[in-house]
Parts: structure tokens; C-alpha cells; sequence
């Protein structure tokens, strides 16, 4: 594709994004006309943020970013991680238990942004959407398969607004593959090999001990949210939970989703036929391996084959 081509597409979206807002005035009526889930475009899109630090915080940045939005509302287990938030936005009321800002705040906001650890995503995107608010959750969506299909037959059900935060696949670079094979510039693809610089977070290493006090700025206890109990270290926090199976999904969960995703996006699959997957392990001493089965594998490599959908035959995905 020509590099005009492209600033024309680009130039056509602009002008349909702006045709749309345009037509969006003729049709200015109050929210309880609409009805629940909707919003008027007379009114500005009220927002509340579930985990604010790290993506949390520079997505609600984004969504500042429009004249339609007010950031309302702020919730953090952690006083540290909520400070640049609290004091970009400090008419938002804050609170430490999201559970108690959806009880309390549930009439004043209409959509919610979540960026947990990822064994959070499951459980505040399902009570958010409960209250019948929209709600942008941070990839991966959820913390295994079950919650996944859980959290989509939630979507279904109270019909509200999602999406899933995937930065890697929002911009033009997948579209523009996804045109160029749909046009036979390079042929049929039958081998794709994907590749990350993931961990750049501890991963394979020996569990975390030792007897440390808790922060007086975090509530550990909600920190840990559906998973097991245990003593507070700080070798989790603010980033390296990742790496851990019982609140992150490794690498792997943090980076598929955007290498895997113009896979799916721009090829006539679905579903495996075969998987294999092979795991590194770190050898800390002679002829002594160090397997932990709370921590993700320091590294990974999958060979998945999917059958084409036109029959041509199958692709290969490293």
C-alpha cells in the first residue's frame, strides 16, 4: 500500500469520526429518555477508574483527553500507586475497596476502567457490569478460560459497552497487514513465528519469604483479591506479580494478546488442532534444577497448527 493510500484511508476515518460527531448534534436528548446503559450526546461520559497506577493511570489520562469525559471516581489498594491520579483529577472521590466505590458511587458514573493484577480483571469487571456500566478492562481480559467465558455470558446479559485494552492491536499496523493478505500481496500464509522480549519481570525463580511489615499506604489483604492468603512481600509489588501464577499470567498472558492477535485478525482460522509447548528451566547449582510451580517458566516456546477455514491446508504458528 502507497504511502498516499494510506493518508487517504486515514483522511476517510477522520472524516467519518468527525461526520459522526456532527450528526450526534441533531439528535440531543436527556440520558433517562435513552434509557439505562446509554448516554446522551448532550451529556459527558462520567468515568471511574479500578486500579489507577501503571495502565490504569494512562488510560484514564487518555480518556481525560476528551472535552465528553469526567473522571469521577478513584480506586486503588495502594495510596502510593493512586497518588498521580488523586492529584490530576482531585475532585474524584477515592477509596481504597472498588467494591465500596461501586456501592457508594454507583448512581455517579456510567463507565469503568480496570488495570488490576490479572486475577482482579475477572471479578471488578463482572460487578462493574453488574451496576450496568460500560467498562474497559486492561488484556488479559481475565485470569484463565473460565473467567473468560464467564465474563463474556456477563456481557451478554446486563448489554452494556466493552472492550478490552490491547494497545498492540489498536492501531493502524494490523489493519494495514489484515488488507494487504486479504488482497493477495503476499500470497497464502502457512507459517507464522511470533516472538516477545518478555519477562523483563522476574520469572522461574524461587518463591518469595521472609517477614516483612506492610505498608501503612497498602491494604495488602484487598491487594491479593480472589487469590490464596499469604504473608505480605514486596517482592510483588508494584510490577513483579506477573511473574506469579496465583496473580499474573506471565508472559504469555501479558504479551499474546498483542503478537497473537494479528494472527486471528488477519488469517481464516479458529481453532488448534494441536499444541505444544515447551518450558526453560533455571539451573542454580549442578544437576539441580529450580521447577516452582508458583512462578511462571522463565521461558516458553509454543507450536500450535490451525486448519485453514478454506481448506487449504494448515498453518503453522510458532
Amino acid at each position: 500500500m502507497t504511502k498516499k493510500k494510506q493518508m487517504a484511508g486515514s483522511s476517510r476515518r477522520k472524516f467519518l469520526q468527525s461526520s459522526s460527531l456532527a450528526a450526534a448534534g441533531f439528535f440531543i436528548v436527556p440520558r433517562h429518555v435513552l434509557g439505562r446503559g446509554h448516554v446522551a450526546p448532550s451529556d459527558k461520559l462520567n468515568v471511574a477508574g479500578i486500579g489507577v497506577g501503571g495502565k490504569g493511570w494512562s488510560d484514564l489520562s487518555e480518556f481525560a483527553k476528551s472535552p465528553n469525559v469526567n473522571i469521577v471516581a478513584l480506586a486503588d489498594v495502594d495510596d502510593r500507586q493512586a497518588d498521580k491520579a488523586r492529584k490530576k483529577w482531585p475532585n474524584a472521590k477515592y477509596y481504597k475497596d472498588y467494591r465500596e466505590m461501586l456501592a457508594k458511587e454507583n448512581k455517579n458514573f456510567d463507565a469503568c476502567s480496570i488495570s488490576t493484577p490479572d486475577n482482579v480483571h475477572a471479578v471488578a469487571t463482572t460487578a462493574a457490569m453488574s451496576l450496568g456500566k460500560h467498562v474497559y478492562t486492561q488484556k488479559p481480559l481475565t485470569h484463565d478460560i473460565y473467567e473468560a467465558r464467564m465474563v463474556t455470558e456477563a456481557a451478554k446479559k446486563y448489554k452494556v459497552v466493552t472492550q478490552m485494552g490491547n494497545q498492540g492491536g489498536s492501531g493502524d499496523g494490523v489493519r494495514l497487514t489484515k488488507e494487504m493478505i486479504d488482497a493477495g500481496m503476499i500470497g497464502d500464509v502457512f507459517k507464522v513465528e511470533t516472538w516477545t522480549n518478555r519477562p523483563v519481570w522476574p520469572q522461574g525463580n524461587p518463591t518469595p519469604s521472609g517477614d516483612f511489615a506492610v505498608p501503612t499506604e497498602l491494604n495488602w489483604d484487598l491487594w491479593q483479591g480472589p487469590a490464596k492468603a499469604i504473608p505480605f512481600n514486596p517482592n510483588y509489588l508494584p510490577f513483579n506479580w506477573r511473574g506469579w501464577w496465583a496473580y499474573g499470567t506471565g508472559a504469555l498472558g501479558d504479551m499474546a494478546c498483542h503478537i497473537m492477535d494479528p494472527v486471528f485478525r488477519c488469517l481464516p482460522i479458529d481453532y488448534p488442532t494441536s499444541v505444544e509447548a515447551s518450558v526453560a528451566t533455571i539451573w542454580r547449582e549442578m544437576w539441580n534444577d529450580s521447577v516452582n510451580l508458583d512462578s511462571c517458566p522463565a521461558s516458553s516456546m509454543i507450536h500450535l497448527t490451525y486448519p485453514r477455514k478454506d481448506g487449504k491446508g494448515d498453518v503453522k504458528v510458532t
